[in-house]
């Protein structure tokens, strides 16, 4: 089979994973009241999603996770499926995800209620697993540690590749944590970015790796099967910590990483927009620069429906990210 229609394939079977257990897991999530709480300074309009079940990053998680875990123990028998490297983005999902899934029963239950973990704990915990990702990427993998468009070969960091590799993990998942706030905005984000970090290793001979990715693209659909608006399901940090570790990882592993502004503009685009406002803030003492951050927030506020923001800021992602993988081709 060429690998191009195993990826395929593996995209198909992940999204017929995702919606055959999306309507079991939604009554589980329902029976045990696990429904979003909407902070009072969100806009109006975000308070009919009240009650709407969280935690829907499970939904991704388990089809991905059991996918990758059963191919790759059928290596053990001969078939070269999977490779013991896609431990690694695996082992970001699941750690990054059980530290959402805390933050979520948290904000449900905990003592901060519609807060869930203090900011400051829960940065603290993803830069201890960023550094650790980080670690392993360049010490136990043999994984590019950078290419730059337009120079030929690969040029080496020293040093500095553990710190700047940190960086990436940790903002990336806050950056898509940040994009998660709008009906189907995180989770088409991810698709669109997730196959074209695919079809990046799939080019550069990473089988495995661009597997790996569709997979995630296949879940992700699957997902979005009950996350469309009016959204059934919300991933909650549960999946927008785990999907933003696990890209950054899977763009360290091809070496592309430096491309992130453009493959996952909008979700970049999200975390500079909070820094700019919070530095401002600062800066002004008490003045915003814009009307609410993240900045899907203050189209909302301009006027926008939720269905216009999804769709254009979808479509910037597409075009963006098509022209992320152009220069990585120069």
């Amino acid at each position: 089979m060429k690998p191009s229609t195993l990826v395929l394939a593996l995209a198909g079977l992940s999204f017929m994973m995702s919606v055959i257990w999306g309507g079991p897991l939604l009554r589980i999530l329902r029976h045990f009241k696990m429904g979003k709480i909407i902070r009072i300074e969100e806009p109006s309009g975000h308070f009919n999603k009240m009650g709407t079940p969280t935690m829907g990053g499970i939904m991704i998680i388990v089809p991905v996770a059991m996918l990758t875990i059963l191919l790759n123990a059928v290596s053990m028998i001969g078939l070269n499926i999977f490779g013991s490297s896609l431990l690694v983005p695996l082992f970001a999902m699941l750690t990054f995800g059980l530290l959402g899934i805390v933050d979520d029963w948290l904000g449900l239950y905990g003592k901060r209620k519609g807060e869930g973990m203090r900011s400051r704990t829960k940065f603290i915990v993803q830069i201890i697993l960023a550094v650790s990702l980080a670690i392993i990427i360049r010490y136990g993998l043999d994984a590019p540690e950078i290419y730059l468009p337009g120079i030929p070969g690969e040029i080496s960091l020293g040093i500095w590749y553990v710190p700047i590799a940190t960086i990436i993990i940790a903002g990336m998942s806050n950056a898509v944590n940040f994009t998660d706030g709008l009906d189907g905005l995180a989770g088409l984000i991810s698709a669109t970015a997730f196959a074209a970090f695919g079809g990046l290793a799939l080019m550069q001979g990473q089988i495995f790796l661009a597997r790996f990715c569709f997979i995630m693209v296949g879940a992700l659909f699957g997902f979005l099967w009950f996350n469309v608006h009016p959204a059934e399901l919300i991933m909650g940090d549960t999946g927008s910590l785990s999907l933003g570790a696990t890209l950054a990882v899977v763009a360290l592993m091809t070496g592309h990483w430096i491309l992130l502004p453009f493959i996952a503009i909008i979700p970049v685009s999200e975390l500079l927009s909070v820094i700019i406002q919070v530095s401002y803030f600062k800066i002004t003492k008490g003045r915003r620069f814009f009307k609410m951050t993240p900045i899907h927030l203050h189209y909302e506020l301009s006027g926008w429906s939720e269905t216009q923001i999804v769709q254009r800021f979808w479509l910037i992602g597409l075009l963006s990210a098509m022209l992320g993988i152009g220069l990585a081709m120069v």
